[in-house]
């Protein structure tokens, strides 16, 4: 029933017979979807539990389920709109991993294009909806999506040109009557596909835009319930925003350590940097380079790995490096289908003006989106039948569960030796910086804490967040305004890396004095197999599980 509520998200999991369909955005469409989860949540309170892995499937699915219906009966899925997670980029992204191989694959996606203005007209009506009730997305979020939208509804840049024509489309589609026709259809739905994003333009602009608040905030309310869902965890917000202080300055000391070791005593974090952006030997140059070293920097991890530190399942060995049609400057991983006849694939959205790389930045990304991280993850996940059912291998996603390993991941390379190299090192405490960055940030913007006196002093808002960012992100300016813009128009989600980082590694630390006690000696392997062969979980629900 979930893929035929959604089949977005069912051609995101990999399940076959949705391609063709929209999902309905909706106001009704919403309800569908709620009163679905609560028919679910109805039959598991009559459901009694066969053994341990039901145990944690019921109480897996109750939370998510609990919370996704806080957040329908709040209006949140109905105002969803920001520069990065929303209708707006979804409808454009799932194109990105629809199978492209034959004519009946062409065929889905036609049909699907020319389906896209229904889409459209839904979200547009649910947009309305929330305005209706007072819910209406921060006027910088609304601009962003103006930007993202026109640009896909003006022929010479929108991706729907490209998308039906070029050697993709050729090498499918013969010249034969059917395929003539196809080939019609795909035209028609890029037309229609530019329409619909043209429409919704013009609905952003010029009725949802006046209606927009100038504050970022959501509030603590709001907040409170974001937190929760990426986690999958309660938290102590003040507590947790001391913490991400606390870690904050801990990396950068660490950095400054690193830094030494690279550009001599008393070297700065930046001295050290520039150092190794000019080392010839750690720059690529183009993206073709860029994509064949993500792809043997990964082979070369699960060669490494496989085996040692972990057992990866043969269909998981296969990770697919790409880079994105996209150029917004954004890195991410999209899971294996079902079946695996799509592999496991680590995208690189690449902006237009960037054309050389460091090498010595990226490669703990590669282990992020990779394996040990994502790939591993949750490619473990899909290769699991035998003992989760199709929701905890397809379905469940929890963003601290998910990103926190990721973020684990990293530091597990460095501890493995695998990032021994300071330039390597000092790339894997960049991120980890960002990271336990957007922890203060995000929190203390959405919840307009007091800032210390050595981020600015006075009250944490936009303005104070862009030149925090800029002193404690080594990236290009672009990506960094992006970035802030994301995490003042998604509530929670950025720290939920390193909130989720720190939840993994209680859980493991939980897990050796448990052995300890028990006269153990820990098998840190054994733990790392054991909880990823859970699948993605709340991560309370994970840490009760691995008591």
């Amino acid at each position: 029933m979930a893929a035929q509520l959604d089949p977005l998200d069912a051609t995101s999991m990999g399940i076959a017979g949705h391609d063709h369909e929209m999902t309905d955005l909706s106001p009704a469409g919403h309800e569908a979807r709620a009163e679905a989860s609560r028919a679910t949540l109805v039959a598991l309170d009559a459901h009694a539990p066969s053994d341990s892995v039901d145990e944690v499937t019921v109480a897996a699915m109750r939370e998510r389920l609990g919370l996704e219906l806080e957040l329908h009966e709040a209006g949140e899925l109905l105002a969803s709109l920001n520069n990065i997670a929303s209708p707006v980029q979804a409808l454009r992204d799932v194109f990105d991993i629809m199978p492209t191989g034959d004519p009946e694959a062409w065929e889905n996606i036609a049909a699907r294009l020319n389906a896209l203005p229904g889409a459209v007209d839904g979200y547009v009506e649910s947009l309305r909806e929330a305005a209706s009730r007072g819910r209406v997305a921060a006027v910088r979020q609304v601009r962003e999506a103006v930007a993202q939208a026109a640009e896909l509804a003006d022929p010479s840049t929108s991706f729907f040109t490209g998308l039906v024509q070029g050697p993709t489309v050729d090498a499918a589609l013969d010249g034969s009557a059917a395929c003539q026709a196809i080939r019609g259809e795909l035209e028609l739905g890029a037309q229609a596909a530019r329409q619909a994003y043209a429409t919704l333009t013009s609905f952003l602009s010029d009725e949802l835009a006046p209606q927009a608040p100038q504050a970022d905030a959501a509030g603590r309310e709001r907040y409170s319930l974001w937190s929760r869902y990426f986690l999958g965890s309660t938290v102590d917000l003040e507590e947790t925003y001391q913490w991400g202080l606390e870690e904050l300055a801990r990396v950068i000391d660490e950095q400054e350590r690193v830094a030494a070791q690279i550009s001599g005593p008393g070297a700065t974090v930046e001295q050290a940097v520039a150092d190794l952006d000019a080392d010839p030997a750690l720059v690529l140059h183009g993206t073709q380079a860029l994509q064949a070293w993500m792809q043997e920097t990964s082979d070369a991890a699960i060669a490494a790995l496989d085996g040692v530190h972990f057992d990866i399942p043969g269909p998981v060995r296969t990770l697919e490096c790409m880079i994105a049609p996209t150029q917004n400057g954004g890195i991410y991983y999209t899971g294996p289908s079902d079946d695996f006849t799509r592999p496991g694939r680590m995208w690189w959205s690449v902006p237009p003006e960037v054309t050389t790389f460091n090498t010595w930045r990226e490669k703990t990304t590669v282990y992020h989106e990779g394996v040990p991280g994502h790939h591993l993850q949750v490619g473990q996940a899909v290769h699991s039948r035998a003992t989760l059912n199709s929701w905890r291998r397809l379905g469940c996603w929890v963003s601290g569960h998910g990103e926190g390993w990721a973020l684990y991941a990293e530091r597990l390379m460095a501890d493995l030796g695998f990032l021994d190299a300071p330039g390597d090192r000092l790339g894997m405490l960049d991120g980890q910086r960002m990271r336990a960055a957007r922890v203060v940030l995000d929190i203390g913007v959405h919840l307009g804490l007091p800032a210390p006196a050595r981020w600015g002093g006075g009250t944490w808002d936009a303005d104070k967040a862009w030149e925090f960012l800029r002193a404690n992100v080594n990236m290009p300016e672009q990506f960094v305004r992006f970035e802030l813009n994301r995490y003042l128009g998604w509530p929670g989600q950025a720290p939920s890396y390193k909130i989720g980082q720190r939840l993994w590694e209680q859980a493991r630390d939980d897990a050796a004095t448990a052995a300890a006690g028990r006269g153990e000696v820990f098998d840190l392997r054994q733990f790392h197999a054991r909880a990823l062969g859970m699948g993605a979980l709340p991560l309370d629900v994970l840490r009760s599980a691995l008591v």
